[in-house]
C-alpha cells in the first residue's frame, strides 16, 4: 500500500497522483482533473487577486483563504506568486468573486482527496 502520510503529502502536491500511485487511476484521473479544472478557471476568472484585502480588515475571511489557497498544493504556489502583482482591472471582472471560491474550493476538494489516500494506504477505507 505504502506509507500514508507520504502518499498524502503527494497527492496534496500534484492531486491525484496517490491515487494513481496505489493503482485507482479513475479515481485519481477525476480528482487531478477537477481539481485542476477548477484551478484553471479560478485563474482565468481572477481569483488569484481575491480577497482584496489584507489580514488586518478581516483575519479569519484572509486566513481561511489561504488556508484554502495552500489546499491546491503546487498549484497554490501559482496563485500566490500570480497575486503578488495583481493588475488594477482584475476587481472589475464579474467573475472575480467567482475565481476566488472556485480557487478555494478546489483547495479544499484537494485536502479531502489527501486524506482519502491516506486512508486507503492506512487500511482504514478500501
Amino acid at each position: 500500500m505504502g506509507n500514508p502520510y507520504l502518499l498524502g503529502i503527494m497527492t496534496w502536491l500534484l492531486p491525484g497522483s496517490g491515487y494513481i500511485v496505489q493503482g485507482r487511476f479513475v479515481r485519481g484521473a477525476i480528482i487531478a482533473a477537477t481539481v485542476w479544472i477548477m484551478f484553471v478557471i479560478a485563474l482565468i476568472s481572477g481569483g488569484a487577486h481575491y480577497p482584496g484585502f489584507s489580514f488586518q480588515d478581516g483575519q479569519l475571511l484572509y486566513l481561511l483563504n489561504v488556508f484554502a489557497r495552500i489546499g491546491n498544493g503546487l498549484g497554490g504556489i501559482v496563485s500566490f506568486l500570480m497575486s503578488a502583482t495583481p493588475s488594477p482591472q482584475i476587481a472589475a471582472l464579474a467573475t472575480f468573486e467567482y475565481g476566488g471560491r472556485f480557487l478555494e474550493v478546489a483547495g479544499l476538494l484537494n485536502y479531502l482527496a489527501a486524506i482519502d489516500v491516506a486512508d486507503i494506504a492506512a487500511g482504514r477505507k478500501k
